[in-house]
């Protein structure tokens, strides 16, 4: 991933109401996607592996099952990654790193070794769906930019030798290959790089079926423009949202904006009709003290909107009939990354297979989500625990965790995540009522926090029962408020 300079764009609350409908209305679109992309948005995460404590490869596939994900990408082609991928039911797309374009473009002999070495070793019975040539080639300090297009056609043509053409060829490309990004209409490509590499990679996608692959960060523009940029807007928060003044268009989030920056850049080059997949999307959960928004709040809020908005919503204001497929970055927090502490810290789980925080990852998950009410599906904290003047967190049973109300996203909405909570909720709500051993702290957080919590155990403390629109989140200290006891379990 790449920090972006000055991209100024523009963010999506999406409306919650009539998900049968949307997901009916994403169904009709079907026959105009690529047979590797899904028909109503789909949710998938890149599995990095820059660190020295992560789980086993096998115990990972067992990770990425119990969150219902069935599609992932790698940085490489790890064989032991890809042995534990086998029989899974997992797609997976794997990556020919920078190093290897220049051999890859010198001859297809090499690629012809590098596929039967590192694709049908395990093919078919690892299910690779897609092979990334390069990463954020552009930006590359080493100057690859020259090798990609050929290397790219090298691997497609020794795929199609041995008679497999069905795995799709594409390159993840930083959206500083951009020259203009606001408006979003003005979209367009840097002008050193269409003649030589853009137009001509746009091409071999088009003619091969395949798809662009892009690495949108809203957090880099939002860190960078705090000045311009709002971060509601960056989160998915802004109902209002930001008219595009040559189109009309309504953006109600950065994201949307920066992928319509792509494809109007693309329309631009005459290729509107080649799809786009967006391949590393996330938000870091710490940062530096110059990382304006780096927090576990903030990347709870993004990537769970960004959830909601592609599995509940359509395409952009631009392509309103393509659906989003999003690959989220990342799994894991790797503690050997290079650079601030954001590069360490945008995972969703930490090396323990502990949560970070907690986000649904399915449909299955947000139909079981709470949310404060229809409209209001994104809002979350703005500090940590530690500072919450609501109550104390105390030392916990390893694994362990709750789901504790957050202050800061206003007493109307609070209010209503309670009413929800203790009735449709049916969380035990008894222990808070008058009297009661937990009635005080009399505070809508500490009632809110005790009937939060109770919900989410008694839903076997599953991924999207602590959400209630942004309202909730997970802690692994045990929550003390006056002397009521916190249930672990039912």
């Amino acid at each position: 991933m790449l920090c972006v300079p000055k991209i100024q764009s523009v963010m999506a609350t999406p409306s919650a109401p009539l998900l049968l409908l949307l997901l009916f209305l994403s169904l009709i679109s079907l026959s105009s996607l690529p047979s590797t992309l899904s028909a109503s948005g789909s949710i998938a995460i890149n599995y990095g592996r820059v660190a020295n404590d992560l789980p086993s490869p096998p115990h990972v596939v067992q990770l990425l099952k119990a969150q219902g994900l069935t599609k992932v990408k790698l940085y490489d082609t790890d064989s032991t990654v890809l042995s534990a991928l086998s029989g899974s039911g997992i797609s997976v797309t794997v990556a020919l790193p920078n190093e290897l374009l220049s051999s890859a473009a010198a001859g297809q002999s090499y690629t012809d070794s590098w596929v039967q070495s590192n694709i049908f070793a395990y093919y078919p019975k690892t299910l690779i769906e897609a092979i990334a040539v390069g990463n954020e080639v552009f930006v590359d300090p080493k100057n690859t930019t020259p090798f990609l297009v050929p290397a790219m056609k090298n691997v497609y043509s020794s795929l199609v030798k041995y008679n497999v053409s069905s795995i799709k060829i594409s390159s993840p490309i930083a959206l500083s290959a951009l020259q203009t990004s606001y408006p979003s209409s003005s979209g367009s490509f840097q002008p050193e790089l269409v003649e030589p590499v853009i137009k001509p990679m746009l091409n071999f996608l088009k003619q091969t079926g395949s798809y662009v692959m892009v690495n949108a960060y809203p957090f880099f523009a939002y860190t960078a423009n705090t000045d311009t940029i709002s971060l509601d807007y960056a989160l998915f928060r802004d109902d209002k949202g930001v008219t595009d003044p040559n189109n009309g268009l309504v953006y109600k989030s950065l994201f949307e904006a920066q992928l319509d920056a792509v494809f109007a850049a693309m329309n631009t080059l005459g290729f509107n009709d080649v799809k786009v997949v967006v391949s590393e999307t996330g938000w870091p959960s710490k940062g530096d003290e110059n990382e304006v928004g780096a927090s576990q709040q903030n990347a709870a809020a993004y990537n769970g909107n960004l959830v909601r908005r592609v599995l509940t919503s359509g395409g952009t204001p631009l392509r309103p009939d393509e659906p989003l497929n999003v690959y989220l970055f990342a799994l894991f927090n790797e503690n050997q990354k290079t650079g601030p502490t954001s590069e360490r810290n945008y995972g969703l789980f930490y090396p323990s297979e502990q949560k970070v925080y907690d986000v649904p990852l399915t449909l299955e998950a947000l139909a079981s989500a709470p949310t404060a009410s229809p409209s209001n599906t994104s809002r979350v904290v703005t500090k940590p625990p530690s500072t919450s003047s609501s109550g104390d967190f105390f030392p916990s049973t390893a694994g362990q965790t709750w789901c504790v109300a957050s202050g800061d996203v206003g007493e109307e909405k609070l209010k209503a995540a309670l009413d929800y909570a203790c009735g449709e909720g049916a969380a035990d709500c008894r222990p808070i009522q008058p009297g009661a051993t937990c009635y005080n702290p009399n505070t809508l957080v500490a009632h809110a926090s005790y009937a939060f919590n109770s919900y989410y155990q008694k839903n076997a403390r599953r991924s999207g029962s602590c959400y209630f629109g942004g309202a909730a989140y997970v802690v692994s200290q045990l929550p003390k408020y006056g002397s009521c006891d916190y249930p672990t379990g039912y």
